[in-house]
């Protein structure tokens, strides 16, 4: 009996101890991502954010950064991805909608935009290497479309959780520009 209780106790105090040992490396790895964000270095605070989640994929904080990162730099998928998997742990934290919001809408109108490779086009519509006609796909453009629908929820669902948003206003304008948009890009998709 003294033997298995003492096992117990060592097992106990092993799984205790490397809780502790993640706790500090999550902390680190959060608090060395802090400093690349406010360096500009997105991608570094990415890497260490999701290190962090590997360790511990409990912290909705970190799933937050992590978003707020990837926006920054540019990758809205992984941003969408972060900031859908913190809303699973944490529904009632209002600025993840925002959040994913801007990062959808960011994603639509990165989709609506010509390519890099079509960097030579002009005014006109016209690659000027080859004079072909540069447009976005009708795929795209219905992507485009559902992201913006899912911004204009995540961003109403902000307001409805935040009622008395600094920037109400600001939201509303920019929920009004996605319907907009919305309503403007499905009907050109139907006349093609």
């Amino acid at each position: 009996m003294k033997k298995a209780l003492m096992i117990a106790s060592i097992l106990f105090i092993a799984v205790v101890s490397t809780a502790c040992i993640n706790n500090i490396a999550v902390q680190e790895l959060n608090n060395k991502a802090a400093e690349y964000m406010e360096k500009g270095d997105y991608e570094s605070a990415m890497d260490r954010l999701q290190a962090s989640l590997d360790l511990d994929a409990t912290m909705y904080e970190t799933y937050y950064n992590l978003g707020i990162a990837a926006i920054n730099a540019k990758k809205y998928d992984k941003a969408i991805e972060a900031l859908e998997g913190g809303i699973k742990i944490k529904p009632d934290y209002a600025d993840f909608y925002y959040s994913l919001g801007l990062a959808q809408s960011d994603l639509a109108d990165e989709l609506m935009e010509p390519s890099e490779e079509d960097d030579s086009e002009d005014v006109s519509g016209l690659n000027k290497d080859n004079d072909k006609k540069i447009t976005v796909s009708d795929e795209d453009k219905n992507k485009a479309i559902d992201l913006k629908r899912s911004s204009v929820d995540n961003l109403k669902k902000y307001l409805e959780m935040t009622p008395k948003a600094e920037d109400k206003e600001t939201i509303e304008t920019l929920i009004s520009e996605l319907e907009a948009f919305i309503n403007d890009t499905s009907l050109n998709v139907e006349k093609e």
